[in-house]
């Protein structure tokens, strides 16, 4: 048995799963999918095959973990930004703000690294259930706004998102970029004439 480098044998093990876990992110961010495998993983993490077929007995059994990983990592942070907004407006400011800051952290990689990766349906149906139960609040929030084509104007809205993430992993100020993607996000998601009370802002938004 391997010497135990935590107080229980669950919380060692505890420990193990989650350093083969970091292992596999980095190797699929890395190096791509077909790369993610029981013995590769276990070698990046220090471990034995054996001992990683404790925990994950298969690549596939890897790439689901990740999956789910990727995302609730993610979820975690936004519901944290969520919970401190007031009105529907500042939701939206709250999950553009909060998924800036993973996203220059590398937060989405893993996840848009699995969505390139060629997985088989099921997963790919999972990873994108997945997705959708991460930017409902934000969707709920745009239509809490009472905005026209409440469902397109949050699609188009995330459409900013995306091309605002691109500019920080491509290496613009995280500030800059955040800052103009919210005046844009006010500017949008603000009826015109629309108070300070109205939007959950003290100012007009610009």
């Amino acid at each position: 048995m391997p010497k135990i480098n935590a107080p229980t044998v669950a919380e060692h093990r505890a420990q193990q799963r989650e350093a083969l876990i970091e292992a596999a992110i980095d190797i699929l961010v890395n190096e791509g999918a077909t790369a993610v495998t029981p013995a590769a993983v276990g070698a990046r993490a220090g471990l034995a095959r054996s001992s990683v077929y404790q925990y994950f007995d298969s690549s596939a059994a890897l790439l689901s973990t990740i999956t789910e990983e990727a995302f609730r990592r993610s979820n975690e942070a936004l519901a944290r930004a969520l919970a401190t907004a007031d009105s529907p407006l500042e939701r939206v400011e709250a999950f553009f703000g909060e998924s800036l800051r993973l996203g220059a952290e590398g937060a989405h990689r893993p996840a848009a690294a699995l969505m390139d990766a060629g997985l088989p349906p099921a997963c790919l149906r999972r990873l994108r259930e997945l997705h959708l139960e991460q930017v409902e609040p934000f969707r709920a929030a745009v239509r809490q706004l009472g905005v026209p084509e409440p469902a397109l104007t949050a699609d188009l809205i995330a459409g900013m998102l995306h091309t605002a993430l691109a500019a920080v992993e491509q290496g613009a100020p995280l500030d800059t970029v955040t800052e103009r993607a919210l005046a844009l996000v006010r500017r949008c998601l603000t009826p015109a004439g629309a108070t300070g009370r109205e939007t959950g802002h003290g100012t007009e938004a610009g």
